[in-house]
């Protein structure tokens, strides 16, 4: 699993040893802190859907909560690592728990804000948000090609999972406070818009480390 760690700054902060250590010390296995991710994601999608027929109040505190879900997200896979490896409490499934609800996430989330859009703009919102999945499904793949052609995992960006929702976190709280303006769905569509570009600029990177990587073999 360690060979496959994304590296994360936040890993060696304080407060994520002090979570990670609470955590190990109630029993809770990594597998489950990686199966709440899609829970979160579920939530996040939920209101992503539900904030498309909601009037500008509460469209904006869904907005919120679709945000708020993503970093609890975000945290349930920072945290299933720690306790996992740092102590050591992984087990012969930790890797298919450290993947595929990652995958399935991306697509709850990055989907759903897509149908945010399903009355405003009935073809473009949904179209952006699937292929926005589609394509950050499409960056794991080439990591887990590489991986399996034996080299090195990578996770360069620009369009990387932490980049893509940092991205989409950051467009959920503008469009929240665009309500006030009616310019919350134009927000959230330039944000997939802008996800959609930089997921494709991370596909073709990592395509091509991934080749010059092979040739140098």
């Amino acid at each position: 699993m360690t060979a496959n760690r994304r590296p994360l700054k936040t890993r060696g902060s304080g407060w994520a040893a002090i979570l990670a250590a609470t955590l190990a010390r109630t029993g809770l296995r990594p597998d489950a802190i990686s199966a709440s991710s899609m829970i979160f994601a579920l939530g996040g999608a939920g209101a992503f859907w539900l904030s498309a027929d909601a009037p500008a109040g509460p469209r904006a505190v869904l907005l919120i909560s679709a945000g708020v879900c993503i970093q609890l997200r975000l945290l349930a896979n920072l945290l299933d690592g720690m306790v996992a490896v740092e102590h050591g409490r992984g087990g012969p499934l930790g890797p298919v728990w450290n993947e595929l609800p990652d995958r399935i996430a991306d697509i709850l989330f990055l989907a759903g804000a897509g149908y945010a859009l399903r009355h405003v703009a009935p073809d473009i919102g949904p179209m952006l948000g699937w292929l926005a999945a589609t394509l950050a499904v499409l960056t794991a793949y080439i990591r887990e090609l590489g991986r399996a052609l034996g080299c090195e995992a990578d996770f360069a960006g620009p369009g990387a999972k932490p980049h893509r929702m940092a991205a989409l976190t950051a467009g959920c709280v503008l469009a929240a406070v665009g309500t006030h303006w009616h310019a919350d769905s134009a927000i959230l569509m330039l944000t997939l818009a802008m996800i959609v570009g930089l997921t494709i600029v991370t596909v073709v990177r990592r395509t091509l480390r991934l080749a010059g990587r092979l040739r140098a073999a």
